[in-house]
């Protein structure tokens, strides 16, 4: 593969000890790593059939399953952990194609990699973007040519997609017969396409910087149309049934005043209908101008569904928890679907329209607040049905073509994510993929978590996962896991997301080889309402977050059979910023940590990101007070009081955050004495795509703290 090359990473050691920990366990890194991870869960439009993508040491590749056994089947037949994302997959209406794309980097948050003033010229190995269909009837793979967020046509033959390039909008035939086309001009980047039911219309969102509109293709030989294009920022589109209308997002267009930049303030919204005829449109609901009013943050963002009855669901945080409501198309008072103190997360609506089938961290079992349940609920009244119950985590649920079978990823404390299918009537669960787990996983050396709370100096109660150690004796060292994010939330088993999978396995083996870890879920996380997900003071804003984790450790020092004077702390990306503020402002309670790809000087992000574009006219906020205040948030403000040893982990194509925040904070390290050590994979990204990059880094971590914590 020509995309191929840049892979070859290459590993910088400085001093990494590899020694496993004092206290040895009964498994390896290598085999709590070995679990299979299933993602991107889709189902065909006719028939009963899904297909994901199933990730085996880094090796990946695309699965389909149909009814009535739900058989796994392989579609592709890769063998290497050669670091290419498989993503986008989309079946063909009637099932008999599959598209997907193999390539790029789908989480990265800017697009020129290691470069602080991206070329728009450049295209670098590393984005190439392939676009596969399979012919699920011969198993015949068809190269479509470079593309990236495929939209399969009403009738199956066509396939409408994003060049990588610019944001252009192509199509291709399915089946490969003829050359990509470019399908019409646009002055925006394209993005999030849309069939009409009849494939005679393709509705698209054109991105302009600080404004966007919906635009309609109906031909080569029609104009691009817009609906209703204004100065707003408009999104989301979705197709009636029948066709005649699209309901979409819409939200301000970048502009105004300037607003504070240390304090929250609303963000509002609402939904449009718009007439395809005419292009006519009006708005069916509008958020108050209140904080639980703004546009939603949780996964789906607004989660628009164009359901039966003449009715539109979407998520909102009216009552301060994401929940699902819904409205007539014709407007009035939204209805709440899903009424509690939870978080409605993964959403999906049913082919008839009358249901969502929905999973939230509510339930009967103690401990559901770190769980994820799915449950189904009629669009038009709050009457939540639960699917799955009990101590398991299920997540990414769709629902097959015919309406009978609920398919989705589900996990326990012990057991990995496994594909499990599921009666929509109700009933049992029954995963398909448990074949693909390996024989030396670890299963029954697993601990089971405890659900924990403390309080945090300002009275936050904080909710944590506690991992006790199987071997060696007391006192124990003690680790506090801070994830990343930070809109994430570390659950009671393993994860839907491959990277936090990843840490929950690293915490897992951190306690068999006789650690006491404790997972903290700190403010600005998920799952616990929206004051929590959204406090004041948060990051660049005043740190106010990190209280919770020094709360954490505290609570972590004062444990029977716990050593006090043994307190690491690792975490990646926010939780590398946290590990690295911690290390810099309380060595005297953390004795050493490990911070993969962390923030460390917020002042250095706001004025090569939000600073560079927005310093564009006279009026403008306090930003001496902003950047000082970013400044002072940040661990590189407080390396005089670092004390503690630290291991540095960051790919240099590190796309979310800069690899100049760990270069830099090397060079202030060195001139205070500061001992450190580090680990540098070239040509990687943040979240890293090869397997045995990961296994270097997770055992890496182990050893550092087994080294300074053990003794």
């Amino acid at each position: 593969m020509r995309h191929t090359a840049w892979l070859m990473s290459t590993v910088l050691l400085v001093g990494v000890a590899c020694a496993t920990p004092v206290h040895a366990g009964t498994f390896t890194m290598e085999q709590v790593l070995g679990y299979p991870f299933p993602a991107e869960m889709v189902a065909a439009k006719q028939g009963d059939q899904v297909a994901w993508v199933l990730d085996e040491r880094g090796v990946r590749n695309v699965w389909i399953a149909s009814a009535p056994a739900f058989e796994p089947r392989r579609v592709t037949r890769f063998t290497d952990d050669d670091g290419q994302e498989l993503t986008n997959l989309a079946f063909s209406p009637d099932g008999k194609y599959l598209v997907y794309v193999r390539g790029g980097d789908h989480g990265e948050n800017w697009p020129a990699a290691g470069s602080l003033a991206p070329d728009p010229s450049s295209s670098p190995e590393e984005q190439h973007l392939e676009l596969y269909a399979a012919d699920l009837a011969t198993g015949k793979l068809t190269d479509l040519g470079d593309g990236d967020a495929p939209a399969v046509s009403a009738d199956g033959n066509r396939v409408a997609f994003r060049h990588p390039a610019d944001g252009s909008v192509w199509w291709v035939p399915i089946d490969g017969g003829a050359k990509p086309k470019r399908l019409f001009f646009d002055r925006g980047k394209c993005r999030d396409l849309r069939w009409s039911p009849d494939g005679k219309m393709l509705a698209f969102v054109s991105r302009r910087d600080d404004h966007s509109f919906i635009g309609l293709y109906s031909g080569e030989d029609q104009p691009i149309r817009y609906l209703e294009p204004g100065t707003h920022r408009d999104s989301y589109p979705r197709w009636s049934p029948a066709g005649d209308d699209i309901a979409f997002v819409r939200r301000p267009g970048r502009g105004g005043e300037p607003k504070p930049q240390l304090e929250p303030h609303p963000q509002p919204w609402a939904i449009w209908v718009a007439d395809v005829k005419t292009g006519n449109a009006h708005a069916v609901w509008s958020s108050p101008e209140t904080l639980e009013g703004s546009y939603p943050r949780t996964a789906g963002g607004a989660n628009l569904h164009w359901a039966s009855g003449g009715r539109l669901v979407f998520l909102s945080d009216l009552d301060g928890w994401p929940h699902l409501y819904s409205v007539p198309t014709t407007g009035g008072e939204p209805l709440l679907l899903t009424p509690g103190n939870f978080m409605v997360e993964h959403v999906t609506m049913t082919p008839d329209r009358e249901w969502i089938v929905y999973n939230a961290n509510t339930g009967a079992t103690p401990g559901d607040g770190a769980r994820r349940h799915l449950y189904k609920v009629p669009v038009d009244r709050a009457a939540p049905q639960a699917l799955t119950s009990g101590t398991s985590i299920a997540w990414s649920p769709v629902v097959t073509g015919t309406g009978g079978t609920v398919a989705f990823i589900r996990a326990g404390a012990r057991t990995p994510p496994l594909v499990s299918v599921l009666p929509f009537a109700g009933g049992t669960p029954r995963a398909i993929d448990a074949g693909r787990v390996p024989p030396d996983f670890p299963v029954a050396e697993l601990v089971v978590p405890k659900d924990v709370t403390f309080t945090a100096p300002d009275g936050w109660t904080i909710h944590g996962q506690l991992f006790e150690p199987t071997h060696g004796e007391a006192p124990h060292a003690g680790v506090i896991f801070v994830h990343g994010g930070p809109p994430r939330q570390m659950l009671l088993g393993w994860h839907y997301m491959g990277y936090y999978s990843n840490s929950y396995a690293v915490n897992q083996y951190l306690a068999n080889h006789g650690f006491v870890v404790l997972s903290v879920n700190y403010r600005l996380g998920i799952g616990y309402g929206r004051a929590f997900h959204h406090p004041e003071h948060w990051g660049p804003c005043g740190a106010a977050e990190y209280q919770d984790v020094l709360a954490g450790a505290r609570y972590l020092q004062k444990l029977p059979g716990v050593n006090p004077g043994a307190i690491g702390i690792w975490g990646g990306s926010y939780g590398g910023y946290l590990t690295a503020l911690a290390l810099a402002r309380d060595s005297a309670v953390f004795k050493a940590g490990v911070d993969m790809h962390g923030v460390h000087d917020w002042s250095y992000t706001l004025i090569n990101g939000w600073l560079r574009t927005k310093r564009t006219r006279y009026q403008q906020p306090d930003w001496e007070k902003i950047l000082k205040t970013a400044w002072e948030s940040s661990p590189d403000a407080t390396i005089e009081t670092w004390t503690s040893p630290v291991l540095l982990i960051q790919g240099d194509d590190d796309r979310n955050v800069h690899f100049h925040q760990t270069v830099d904070l090397v060079q202030r390290l060195k001139k205070a004495g500061v001992p450190y050590q580090e680990i540098v994979f070239a040509n990687e990204i943040h979240d890293f795509l090869r397997w045995q990059d990961w296994l270097r880094a997770d055992q890496a971590t182990a050893a550092f703290l087994g080294d300074k914590l053990q003794r």
